[in-house]
């Protein structure tokens, strides 16, 4: 007889546990707002120009859209959102969400930044991750050239040595404190040296357990291949892969790219295209546990039924140590909330750093979230769903 899975996503009594009524309503009235385009359009426009004129705009947007998808200023700030979390067995991928600044300097100072957050997180149970990308520590024309396999000069080869060893740095402390450095996904014009970094610093680091995990869009086509081709060359060389999956977050930017520069679009031909691609990497990676550790990162509901199902029925424990979920915050908690209390492992995008810095990755979240089909209509259902319980 088979075992019945104990959850569901629509249960609104677990998804909200964590908000009181005023931080529900203070929800609603967000992702009203959030689901229009033209209000989004001009935030993405106004909002850089009232901080260049410095117009008094930073306590409106700390408690508004801030407080909903950051964790704070500090990482100290990050670190008490974290600790609210883990309350309800919810961990946190900590991000340091702020856009790198040009240069060597500030490319140097990125990386005792990211050490600190390693060292903090290893003295939490509730953190066991920490997001990079790689262009926080290179210059994105050289990983442009390094992409196009042109040759670098003697300069340039020394500045990739630079950028090389930051990401070691940053993975070795990692493999010291135990916590796990999630590489996120880039343009597909300079992906090839993430992976060849990622690649490197998991043969260095993913021996006994998975320190390192590279990033797949299944947006692009050729992910899931490239996906597969990774676990060979884990096996092969010896070491585990560490395979964070997403749909991917660059569409517009690559298919408009793509079609100025007259070549063929790395994106999926369609939305179904994608979601296959996306459950076929699911169901891929929890057959093969044994060779690499997964983090799903998705919205998706039945995505993430998927993966619960396949460990279930498998008879794997549902807080495999291999096997982690994740959604970002202020996004999908019946997601996230219901998933921990069924005993798997999840946590939240944890995005931290100063408001006027973090600016950029929230109007990005802003955009991406308008331009999901239904995510909005989602979001407001299950909240007003509260609500309305709550007041009965």
């Amino acid at each position: 007889m088979e075992k019945q899975l104990p959850l569901s996503f629509d249960n609104t009594a677990i998804a909200f546990e964590a908000k009181t009524d005023k931080a529900l309503k203070k929800a609603n009235f967000l992702f009203s707002n959030i689901g229009k385009p033209w209000l989004v359009k001009f935030g993405a426009v106004m909002t850089p120009i009232a901080f260049k004129l410095r117009l008094p705009i930073k306590g409106i947007i700390k408690n508004t859209i801030f407080s909903q998808f950051c964790g704070g200023e500090t990482l100290e700030e990050a670190a008490t959102t974290a600790l609210q979390l883990g309350n309800y067995h919810v961990g946190v991928a900590l991000d340091y969400g702020v856009e790198a600044m040009e240069g060597e300097h500030s490319y140097d100072a990125a990386v005792p930044e990211f050490i600190r957050a390693i060292q903090y997180a290893a003295s939490r149970p509730d953190i066991p991750f920490i997001a990079i990308k790689i262009t926080g520590f290179a210059r994105f024309e050289l990983l442009e050239k390094v992409h196009r396999k042109e040759t670098l000069t003697a300069a340039e080869q020394e500045e990739y040595t630079r950028v090389r060893n930051r990401v070691f740095s940053i993975a070795e402390a990692g493999a010291k404190h135990n916590v796990a450095i999630l590489v996120d996904a880039e343009e597909s014009w300079i992906q090839d040296p993430v992976d060849a970094l990622t690649d490197e610093m998991m043969s260095l680091f993913n021996k006994q357990n998975v320190i390192v995990y590279n990033t797949f869009q299944m947006y692009c086509h050729d992910r899931y291949p490239f996906l597969q081709v990774s676990l060979e060359k884990a096996v092969k060389n010896g070491y585990l892969l560490g395979a964070k999956l997403v749909r991917g977050a660059y569409m517009e930017k690559e298919n408009k790219r793509a079609a100025e520069n007259n070549y063929p679009t790395p994106i999926q031909p369609s939305k179904a295209a994608t979601d296959k691609d996306y459950d076929a990497a699911v169901k891929f990676c929890i057959d093969h546990l044994d060779q690499l550790a997964v983090f799903i990162g998705t919205h998706n509901e039945n995505s993430c039924m998927l993966a619960a199902r396949m460990l279930h029925e498998k008879d794997l424990p549902h807080n495999h140590p291999h096997v982690s979920f994740s959604q970002l915050l202020g996004m999908s908690d019946n997601i996230t909330f219901n998933l921990a209390h069924a005993g798997y492992n999840v946590s939240k995008y944890l995005p931290y750093g100063p408001v006027k810095e973090v600016m950029p990755y929230l109007i990005r979240r802003a955009q991406e979230n308008t331009s999901i089909a239904g995510q909005m209509g989602r979001e407001l259902a299950l909240i007003r769903k509260e609500m309305k319980r709550r007041a009965m």
